[in-house]
């Protein structure tokens, strides 16, 4: 802090995708910048750390992406999820901004690769990043020292301090330490409020402590609160997030991508009654695996069990944790705690319910059950070879969407109009684009987009 100005041109509250898309926006356009990162150095990047990749809207091939992605489509993928709650003209900019990101991207020091195979099926849709997330977290804080980018990490932000529509400082600890911090222009991209259980809790009910956090434990949504309470426009539910279906063996907190099961759409799923509760084969995987989290939550104990045979146990990604095996379903549900005579029976009426078909597992094959209460659409073939194998899930939350209301410039707004030196982005605002659902790589589009708008609206009102 020896060589810190006494006022900065911009302080951006957060160290992931967001604000350092911010940062070197800002930077490259002439400001001073301080970042403001609430983890310590090894787990700066918040829960950007445990991206994989980023749609990209383009109209034709362009490596790593293939064949086209156009606007239209884009929408009605996101339309899709969402069901409708999205705010049109924001998912527009979102959309078509992203094709400009992916070489701006690559210019910043990110490196992309072919796309996974399996059942993520998105070569035509998602960047994928060589190296992973922490690999793009780490090419943007060396573009950002580059350019003289200063950095605070375990700097826990306290206090944004209002006066009518201006911001004029920070209360922030700095390893232990109180600190004021002040600059001309601020720049929030501090996550939502995941980890807070007790915030969950609130929104959710009780159920939400038996939730796991699969991102950063450091997203605790102090900002965000402080915000609100000093009227900062809202935008979303606090009960919606992206929430998958993880392991039932993650971590409390920060168990990342790798907890993740993309075995669902091979299996079927049941809740601790034996019963299957949803269709798992609704749609390809990308546009239908964050609502597993939510459905799982719904459950009682809010677990399910997700059991598959010998035909399928290859076709997706594997988890980090092997699967439960046995050599009979009876032995299989007996080992996960769940009535081997129920099992028994709700597999053979699934079973039966199969019909004949052609089996494609990468695309939509129409393989359906017949007769079901609750049918299996696509990818539906019997369990009958063993060994077989099972994964117990639970709600894995990534970030909620509670967060504060922009508009096009990624500007903060009170009651009374715009706040004159605030911007906001990433996961704090993806609210005002995501009411509900999840489409696979658009929290990087969101954070990406609005991190450059809002470093270069915050650059260009200190110039």
């Amino acid at each position: 802090m020896k060589d810190w100005p006494e006022t900065f041109d911009i302080a951006v509250v957060g160290g992931g995708n967001a604000a350092l898309c911010a940062a070197i926006t800002a930077a490259e356009a002439g400001a001073s910048v301080l970042i403001l990162e609430g983890a310590p150095k090894s787990y700066r990047g918040g829960n950007s750390r445990h991206t994989r990749n980023f749609r990209c809207m383009h109209k034709g091939p362009m490596f790593p992406l293939t064949d086209a992605y156009e606007e239209e489509e884009y929408l009605h993928d996101l339309m899709l999820v969402t069901k409708g709650k999205t705010d049109e003209g924001l998912a527009r900019l979102a959309i078509r901004s992203s094709e400009e990101c992916l070489p701006w991207m690559q210019a910043h020091g990110v490196r992309f690769q072919p796309s996974l195979s399996g059942t993520l099926s998105l070569s035509r849709t998602n960047a994928f990043f060589l190296g992973g997330g922490k690999a793009l977290v780490n090419a943007y804080y060396n573009t950002a020292e580059d350019l003289g980018v200063k950095v605070a990490y375990e700097a826990l932000v306290s206090h944004v301090h209002r006066e009518g529509d201006c911001i004029t400082h920070l209360e922030v600890e700095i390893a232990g330490r109180p600190v004021t911090v002040k600059a001309r222009a601020f720049v929030l991209a501090s996550g939502g409020f995941q980890a807070d259980i007790d915030w969950l809790a609130r929104a959710w009910g009780p159920s939400a402590r038996n939730f796991l956090i699969r991102g950063t434990p450091y997203n605790r949504g102090v900002v965000l609160r402080d915000m609100i309470d000093q009227g900062a426009e809202q935008v979303g539910d606090p009960t919606q997030c992206h929430a998958v279906a993880i392991d039932g063996r993650a971590p409390k907190y920060d168990g990342g991508i790798v907890t993740r099961l993309d075995c669902v759409p091979f299996s079927i799923v049941l809740n601790t009654k034996g019963e299957r509760f949803y269709n798992e084969g609704e749609d390809v995987w990308p546009k239908r695996y964050a609502i597993w989290g939510r459905l799982v939550a719904a459950q009682p104990d809010q677990v399910g069990f997700a059991l598959i045979d010998a035909k399928s146990i290859d076709l997706f990604m594997p988890s980090v944790f092997p699967p439960v095996k046995a050599d009979t379903i009876e032995e299989l549900a007996e080992k996960m705690g769940l009535d081997p005579q129920t099992v028994r029976q709700t597999v053979d009426g699934f079973n039966a319910a199969c019909r004949p078909g052609k089996f494609h597992p990468t695309e939509l094959d129409g393989l359906a059950t017949e007769g079901l209460d609750v049918p299996k659409t696509n990818w539906a073939r019997p369990l009958d070879t063993p060994p077989f194998y099972g994964y117990q899930l639970r709600p894995g939350v990534t970030f909620t969407y509670l967060g504060l209301k922009v508009d096009a410039q990624a500007q903060v707004h009170g009651a009374e109009g715009p706040i004159r030196n605030l911007w906001a982005a990433g996961e704090i605002m993806a609210g005002s684009i995501l009411g509900q659902g999840y489409l696979a790589g658009f929290g990087m589009t969101i954070g990406t987009v609005f991190g450059r708008i809002a470093g270069k609206e915050a650059a260009a009102h200190v110039a």
